[in-house]
């Protein structure tokens, strides 16, 4: 391990997080006028309780800003040849950004759009495979959290096939998404959790 990597890890990771603590939902909503969702629905700041509160516009919009957000100090850690663990640490603090972020209280997100962002820059083939898995199951089923765990437990399998070398890194970004979700694990159980 090149001593020379470690600092530049920890100043993009540590950019990666400040970039990564700017929640789509809280902006959007924001600057269309529109209630806070955090106050309201599931009271998460992400995509899907944007959808059921706001529509569709603004629903694409939070995920837009949530997927890309992270996507400049990516490619700046793959610009100065960042080792994939080296990647993945910066990719891991723009999922902690999101899920505790600094700005907000550490009151974030679910980290799935954004573990989507960082996985179209680290593992492009990885993310569209997991988005199909999504989009599919979100259909099918009509619960985000159902289709946002089962993308989350298929994309260290993905990488195993598709991208090897990024398997751990991805593997610790699932476990972070299905932390995340745990409150959503228990509600499917009782039959609790919101469709879209």
């Amino acid at each position: 391990m090149p001593e020379s990597f470690v600092p530049a890890t920890a100043v993009l990771m540590a950019f990666g997080y400040l970039c990564g603590g700017l929640l789509g939902a809280v902006w959007v909503c924001r600057a269309a006028g529109a209630e806070d969702p955090r106050r309201h629905g599931s009271r998460n700041p992400g995509f899907s309780n944007v959808l059921r509160l706001h529509g569709t516009r603004l629903a694409l919009a939070t995920l837009c800003v949530d997927a890309t957000k992270g996507m400049p100090v990516l490619w700046l850690a793959k610009a100065v040849e960042l080792p994939p663990w080296g990647q993945g640490l910066v990719g891991l603090g723009v999922l902690l950004g999101h899920s505790y972020p600094l700005w907000h209280g550490f009151r974030g997100g679910k980290a799935v759009a954004s573990a989507f962002g960082v996985l179209l820059v680290l593992t492009p083939w990885v993310a569209l495979l997991c988005a199909c898995c999504w989009a599919l199951l979100a259909w099918r089923v009509r619960t985000a959290a159902v289709a946002s765990l089962s993308s989350a437990l298929a994309a260290p399998l993905a990488s195993l096939w598709l991208a090897p070398d990024y398997a751990v890194v991805v593997s610790v970004f699932a476990v972070l998404v299905l932390v995340r979700h745990a409150w959503n694990i228990r509600r499917l159980r009782g039959g609790g959790e919101p469709g879209l």
